[in-house]
């Protein structure tokens, strides 16, 4: 199988640099519209058979252009961002620095450490493991497991799954790694007995 994650567009509070995690959040800044008409032509190339988006209107109407016609947008929480609890909205330093630690130390293993007033670890990475289990589920089912789905989420939760999940990055993939507005992160592989994958 093939997953094409995709981060959402620019919205209003990426420019403001602040912390919007919770649903429904900031819809697609002008900017934001334009990266997402961007995709189809820099997906031209793809055979994309399903598209699943989070919860979060930024996701959708990124995924919108891509769909057109004819795919349906599965929408599922399990993609939504991390959660900034306590630091929703904010835009200072410390704001950044308390959600940022606490990402790094989760890409670090340590998946019991909360983010304050928000999901831990272990709680985050698995509802997104529970979206791709249902992908490869269904693909299993239709007997087509070299499938492209393309899923559009979130910059924080896509890169902790895989530097979590994919078999040959390393931990501090999400520390050195920016993933820009409609950024692609391209996993290639199998869920195994652990729930990794091959590669990314």
């Amino acid at each position: 199988m093939r997953l094409l994650l995709v981060r959402h567009g620019q919205t209003s509070s990426n420019v403001a640099g602040a912390l919007d995690t919770a649903t429904p959040g900031a819809d697609l800044t002008e900017l934001g519209r334009e990266q997402a008409d961007a995709i189809v032509p820099a997906f031209a190339g793809e055979r994309v058979d399903a598209i699943y988006t989070s919860t979060l209107v930024r996701t959708q109407q990124t995924a919108a252009p891509l769909a057109a016609d004819r795919l349906d947008l599965t929408v599922r929480a399990g993609l939504r961002e991390v959660g900034a609890g306590d630091v929703e909205m904010r835009t200072d330093e410390d704001a950044m620095r308390i959600y940022f630690l606490t990402l790094l130390s989760w890409a670090g293993g340590d998946l019991e450490v909360g983010m304050p007033g928000a999901e831990m670890g272990h709680e985050a990475l698995g509802r997104f493991d529970a979206v791709v289990d249902e992908i490869w589920a269904e693909a299993e089912a239709s007997g087509r497991t070299d499938q492209t789905v393309a899923v559009f989420s979130h910059g924080a939760i896509l890169r902790l799954w895989a530097c979590l999940r994919c078999a040959n990055l390393a931990p501090d993939y999400l520390g050195d790694r920016h993933l820009s507005n409609t950024g692609v992160i391209v996993v290639e592989g199998s869920r195994g007995v652990d729930g990794a994958v091959l590669g990314g």
